[in-house]
């Protein structure tokens, strides 16, 4: 990656040099710009910390200048009461509307979700949206396929994971397993890449806050993932060669309205 300090606005502050995660920018001498370590330009995982602490706007990538980034306006930033109260009361929402999300803010979700962290800053996680109702009714039937499958092997299966439940409650016609969500989520990735999954749910946890914030609701669809590696539902994802299915979320439209953030056991801690 190509590193360029502009020498009228760098003051030599030295900031990016202790910022830089992989401690590939460096300074030979208090006067000297910013320069990438001979030969180490290859680790830079473009991250962009350098190009964001900079306070005079002088570090670009060649992938990325300070006037195409975004500004930090601190004005817009919730208090830390207003940060609490915003986590301790969003819910996992299992009951929806029958009213379709729009097209833009689903890609707006997916827009703050592509700002969630991932190890090494690689951003394995690809996106899969199932708008139409219709479908994800149709993989919360596969999911029931699923269930039925496992019963009929494991009739054990009943009494770990109660898996006769959902199947009976389907054929009231009760989805217990995507709650009747208009829309479905999955974050998948190259399966051999490295926490893969682990960048998967910290994606998706990020899409889940920003699903609250819109007003909508949301829930991780855990059944889905559990039967995601059947070879039907993988037919139907129809994800690319090499991709996983690492977690999906249920979204749409919150049927009711909570009204008090409900109680939580005490945390365990040790304090060192």
């Amino acid at each position: 990656m190509s590193l360029s300090v502009d020498d009228a606005k760098c003051t030599r502050c030295g900031i990016c040099v202790k910022e830089c995660p992989p401690r590939i920018i460096e300074m030979v001498d208090p006067k000297a710009l910013p320069t990438t370590v001979k030969g180490e330009e290859e680790r830079c995982i473009v991250c962009g910390h350098c190009v964001a602490v900079c306070p005079f706007a002088a570090i670009s990538l060649n992938t990325m200048k300070p006037e195409d980034c975004t500004p930090v306006n601190k004005k817009l930033l919730p208090t830390a009461e207003q940060v609490e109260l915003f986590l301790k009361s969003r819910r996992s929402v299992r009951a929806y509307k029958e009213k379709p999300v729009p097209h833009m803010v689903l890609a707006q979700l997916i827009d703050i979700a592509r700002y969630a962290p991932s190890a090494h800053n690689s951003q394995p996680v690809h996106w899969l949206v199932v708008e139409n109702p219709r479908e994800v009714r149709q993989l919360a039937a596969l999911v029931i396929e699923w269930m039925n499958m496992l019963i009929r092997k494991s009739p054990r299966m009943i009494e770990l994971f109660h898996f006769d439940k959902f199947v009976n409650a389907w054929e009231r016609g009760e989805d217990r397993v995507l709650r009747g969500a208009p829309h479905v989520i999955v974050a998948h990735a190259p399966k051999d890449t490295p926490m893969a999954q682990e960048n998967c749910a910290i994606a998706l946890t990020y899409l889940e806050l920003a699903a609250y914030s819109q007003g909508l609701g949301a829930c991780w669809a855990g059944y889905l993932l559990a039967a995601a590696s059947s070879p039907a539902m993988i037919t139907a994802l129809r994800l690319p060669g090499g991709h996983k299915c690492f977690g999906a979320m249920m979204v749409g439209y919150p049927k009711h309205e909570f009204r008090c953030i409900p109680l939580r056991n005490e945390p365990s801690i040790i304090w060192r």
